[in-house]
Formats: structure tokens, sequence, C-alpha cells
């Protein structure tokens, strides 16, 4: 098959693609990037910005400074290496702004005088002015009250979701949905500790985002997986694993499209925010989205619905209705002669109607009216 071909079918619903089939690939891949994501969590932590560890934070405006300068300036000024220096907004309302670890008042005051003689910043009316460089302190336990409100609504959240999902659909797909979840916010936040990305309150509002949209996704093909699987246990003709890789084939075009409508105006917001707007929060909120929307799809997609076939396929029922299934083909291997939907269509039959199978099986009452030895007699006598 070409790869032409195989898009076509894929776009159509009719990929044949064997999703849930190497859910044990994708769990051996899944469990690879969560090692990896949890021993860069553990061992490299995460680089906080100013709003969760604390520190000072000066501006002023940035003109044609060079930032190289302004950090060789504050660090000769104080003794202190500031943590990050960087230009904000665009046209004549940029600002410079340098953070740093918590700095003493006279600490401040030594940083604004050197950094007003050597770049002489201006106030709004034009004019070189000391009070043209600000600067403020940032409490570290504010960060720490932005944590825990974020670790409560993170748990609000997955307690709804659990809730809904089991409600709407089934507990094993309030499971596998949670775990996805669960999978997803790991390997973003693994992903951050390990390249370095600043955690920022802005992050932290994307995570929550990106989190809602690979919710999204997956109830879309749990939805389809409902549709395909009503009435399975009365049929012999497919596993719940079958028809749940159906509804996986027949939603990956919309979580493909899905996914890379969501990317670009996130990619478009990135280059926005940092080199039109330099705006820092926009970064931050753009970038955790594009990671989140890039892991909350492989999540739905190669995730979700073979954990619930895992979980099906641990209860009694569904192991005999998958046993049932083996044994009907090959029964049709055996009967090549029998055409396989009449076999089908007999053992479904069979199995979910018990009233026909007693009417069947009970004598047949004589309602004729006339006497038994009477319609022997005329047979005898039509026969000679």
């Amino acid at each position: 098959m070409t790869n032409t071909g195989t898009l076509s079918r894929l776009y159509t619903g009719e990929g044949g693609l064997d999703f849930v089939g190497r859910r044990r690939l994708w769990y051996s891949i899944t469990g690879v990037l969560l090692l990896v994501c949890l021993l860069a969590i553990i061992f490299r932590g995460f680089t906080l910005g100013i709003d969760f560890q604390g520190g000072t934070k000066m501006n002023m405006p940035a003109g044609d400074t060079e930032t190289s300068q302004v950090e060789e300036v504050f660090t000769q000024a104080t003794g202190v290496t500031p943590q990050l220096v960087q230009v904000v907004g665009s046209g004549d309302s940029r600002i410079l702004e340098i953070n740093s670890e918590r700095l003493t008042d006279d600490q401040i005051n030594k940083a604004r005088s050197a950094l007003f003689e050597r770049f002489q910043p201006k106030d709004a009316t034009g004019v070189a002015n000391p009070d043209a460089v600000g600067d403020s302190t940032v409490s570290e336990s504010w960060g720490s009250t932005i944590t825990y409100r974020m670790l409560i609504a993170l748990g609000v959240f997955f307690i709804l979701i659990f809730l809904y999902i089991a409600f709407r659909f089934e507990r094993d797909m309030a499971i596998a949905a949670l775990a996805a979840l669960g999978v997803d916010a790991v390997v973003i936040g693994g992903t951050y500790a390990l390249i370095g990305f600043e955690v920022s309150p802005a992050t932290i509002i994307g995570l929550l985002t990106v989190l809602a949209f690979s919710l999204y996704d997956t109830v879309v093909v749990f939805d389809k997986v409902k549709e395909n699987t009503a009435g399975l246990l009365d049929s012999r003709r497919r596993t719940y694993a079958e028809q749940a890789n159906l509804a996986v084939n027949q939603t990956v075009m919309r979580s493909i499209s899905t996914t890379v409508i969501s990317a670009l105006p996130i990619a478009a917001l990135m280059v926005i925010a940092v080199w039109l707007m330099g705006v820092g929060t926009l970064k931050d909120l753009s970038l955790v989205q594009l990671i989140g929307v890039i892991e909350g799809t492989f999540s739905s997609v190669f995730l979700a619905t073979p954990i619930v076939v895992s979980l099906k396929n641990r209860q009694q029922k569904y192991r005999a209705h998958n046993k049932a299934v083996a044994r009907v083909r090959a029964r049709q291997e055996a009967e090549g002669d029998v055409d396989a939907q009449d076999v089908d269509d007999d053992v479904d039959a069979a199995a979910s109607s018990a009233h026909a199978t007693e009417t069947v099986a009970a004598p047949r009452q004589n309602t004729s009216l006339v006497p038994a030895g009477v319609r022997t007699g005329i047979v005898s006598l039509i026969a000679l």
C-alpha cells in the first residue's frame, strides 16, 4: 500500500492501523519517557522564576541598551550576578528587566546609581532621571501560595474529570483518562526540567489549559469507542480491542487536524511574543501550550484507549467473550464451505435469543381440527 493510499484511508477512517494491538510498544515508550522526565525533575529540578523563589526585580527604559552591558554594570555594583536580564515590549515602550536574588537596600541603591550613571535612562517626560530606574521585591511566600493553590486546582480538576467520565462513559475510561493526564503532566514537567525552561505563573496557567485540551481529545475518542462497543457482548464477530482500535482509526485524523490547527496559532504567538513584542508572559504561556498539545495528542491516541482495553481484558466477561470470538473464527476456518456471515448470524442468534431457543425446543402442539386417525386414512387413500 502506498503512503498516499494509507493517508487516504486514514482520512476516511479506514486506515486499519493497529494502535491497540501495539499497546505494549506504546507502554514501553511511555515508560521510558516517564523515567527520563522523573529523573530530570528529581536531579535537575525546575528553574523557578522570581515569582516562585522570590528576589529583586529592577527595570528601566531599554533605549539602545545592550543586556550584556547592563548585566556587567549590575554585577559590579552589587556583587551579585543577575538571574535574568531581558527586554520586553516593543518600540518606545521597551522595558529592560533585571531579576536577581533578594538584594539589601544598600545593594539596590548602588545598582540604581550605577545604572543611571552609565545609561542615563529617561522618564516619561524625556528627561534623564534616577527615578526612571525602578525596583520591587518579590517575596518567596507569594510563590509558595501560588504553588499551593495550583495543586488544589489540579486535584479538584482531576476529581471532577473522573466523576464526569465515570458518569458519562464508564469507570474504566475515567481511570484511563486520569492516567493519560498524569503522563501529560509528568512529561511536560520533565521537559521543562530537562531543558531548563523557566517556570512562571503563566506556565502553570498554560499547563492547566493543555491538560483540558488533552482531555477533550481523549473524550472524543472515548465517545467513538462507546458507540462501536455498544451491544458487543451479544455478538461474536469482533472483540472489544478490535472495536476500540476501529474507533481510534476513525478519530485519528481528527486528532491530528486538531493538533495542527492548535499548534499553528501557538507557534505564531511565540513568534510575536519573542521577536516582535518581547513579552515574557506570552512566551511562557505559548511554550507550555505547544509542548502540551503535542504530548496530549500522543496520550489520547496511543495511550488512553489502549489502557481501557487492558482494563477490559482483565475482566472475566470480556476474556470469555474473546475466547468465544476465537472459537467462532476457528469454526469458520474449519468449515470453509460455510459463509462467515452466516456463521456469525447463527452464533449471534443463539447467544442473544433465549426466548427463540425455548420456542424451537418446545414440542409443537396439534392445532388441527381433524383427528389423527382420520388424517392417516386420508393420506393412505391419496397414496393409492
